[in-house]
């Protein structure tokens, strides 16, 4: 038996952060009813890559749901997914702030017929406040929360994260406050609203930048892949390849001096210690950086290994896909696909815990794949309604 298995949850959430919220609660063994426009999830048409019409953004974030294709701005769709929510634990949305409210939807409307549901709305700013009202995408929450402006090259422009860093990371937040909720449930028997805002994600994550800041009033620039506090940690350029150097201490400094047979670069008092080495960055990584390339990246990583200092290649993702620690930790699942027969996936994290572990509960939905299944099991919907509102453009269906 699966940890969330029981759970229904209602997925009106579209693009990233919400769809990788859900993923995780399908993983975990919830029943995730993912609710769709007639014309689908905005990412099922981002891309390329697409693959049989599916696109790659779409299938890394809705394996395991059921798609339910349902027209919101058609009151009888409305009716319906107000049913569904009556009927769920939990019900996730990342609309604009007060839009489904206009189609009563919103968590004021639905506490009502439903009290012990958990309802997790996921915006750009949160319901409250002077930008409530702004749209919310990731690369704009990059900008305003800063994190551009410590990532990238010193003497270069603001640079984004490879990724939708801060909705991935919102997602993760979502999934800690509904499973919060729901352990609270269980005592109190009742639900609650969860506001999560992308903004307040983004500052929240910036960590030990945005304290150093705030402990100092000092504004940090960009260091490409060093670190602000700790030095040498960052990527260094070999004869042929890059590789990064984690010196996490003064013993690990140590004996990476002896190991690429420096010492004076331990005896120099002024790289003794890290406070030392970060004060005196430009002399101590330009020393490192004109040793490093003397040699192939492969024979540094030996040496430091052999020293016990951390130290890692830079790969792009067929190297570290094709990693001996990936095949080792199992981080491709196959599923099977109606059209794309086994399709890999990278796999969730938690498919190691031990009695309860992450799995996938089946493939991302073709659109509109499970529309008839879930109105008809779990609002009763008849065989002739449902013709009856397919025809109407109030659902669509793969029937």
């Amino acid at each position: 038996m699966k940890p969330l298995e029981g759970i229904r949850v209602l997925d009106l959430s579209r693009i990233l952060a919400g769809p990788v919220c859900t993923q995780i609660l399908a993983d975990l063994g919830a029943e995730v009813w993912k609710l769709e426009s007639p014309w689908g999830d905005d990412t099922r048409r981002w891309g390329p890559p697409f693959q049989e019409g599916e696109s790659a953004y779409y299938l890394s974030a809705n394996r395991g749901k059921k798609s339910v294709a349902v027209n919101l701005k058609d009151p009888r769709g409305q009716a319906l997914v107000r049913e569904l929510a009556a009927r769920a634990d939990v019900l996730v949305e990342n609309f604009k702030a007060g839009t489904l409210a206009r189609y009563g939807l919103d968590y004021a409307s639905l506490a009502p017929l439903n009290p012990g549901l958990v309802y997790c709305s996921i915006t750009g700013f949160g319901q409250t406040g002077p930008r409530a009202q702004e749209p919310g995408y990731d690369v704009a929450l990059q900008g305003i929360t800063g994190i551009m402006s410590i990532t990238g090259e010193p003497d270069g422009p603001p640079v984004k994260v490879g990724v939708a860093w801060i909705d991935v990371l919102t997602g993760l937040y979502a999934a800690i406050g509904i499973l919060t909720a729901l352990w609270e449930r269980a005592s109190s028997g009742k639900g609650q609203y969860i506001d999560l805002a992308l903004f307040d994600v983004g500052l929240a994550s910036l960590v030990n930048q945005a304290q150093a800041y705030l402990m100092t009033g000092e504004v940090p620039g960009r260091l490409g892949s060093a670190h602000p506090q700790i030095v040498p940690y960052q990527a260094f350029q070999a004869q042929d390849k890059w590789f990064i150097l984690a010196v996490g201490n003064d013993e690990q400094y140590r004996r990476m001096t002896e190991a690429i047979q420096h010492p004076e670069l331990w005896e120099d008092p002024r790289f003794q210690t890290n406070a030392g080495r970060v004060a005196h960055r430009e002399a101590l990584v330009g020393r490192l950086a004109a040793i490093f390339r003397t040699r192939p990246r492969q024979a540094w990583l030996e040496v430091f290994h052999q020293a016990g200092v951390p130290a890692t290649p830079v790969n792009d993702l067929a190297e570290a896909f094709a990693d001996p620690q990936a095949a080792a930790r199992g981080v491709l699942w196959r599923v099977a696909h109606p059209t794309l027969g086994a399709l890999p996936l990278v796999a969730n994290p938690l498919q190691f815990m031990s009695r309860t572990p992450a799995a996938p509960a089946g493939p991302p939905p073709l659109l509109g794949e499970h529309t008839r299944q879930v109105l008809g099991a779990v609002l009763g919907v008849e065989e002739a309604e449902l013709e009856r509102l397919e025809r109407d453009g109030v659902i669509r269906s793969r029937a």
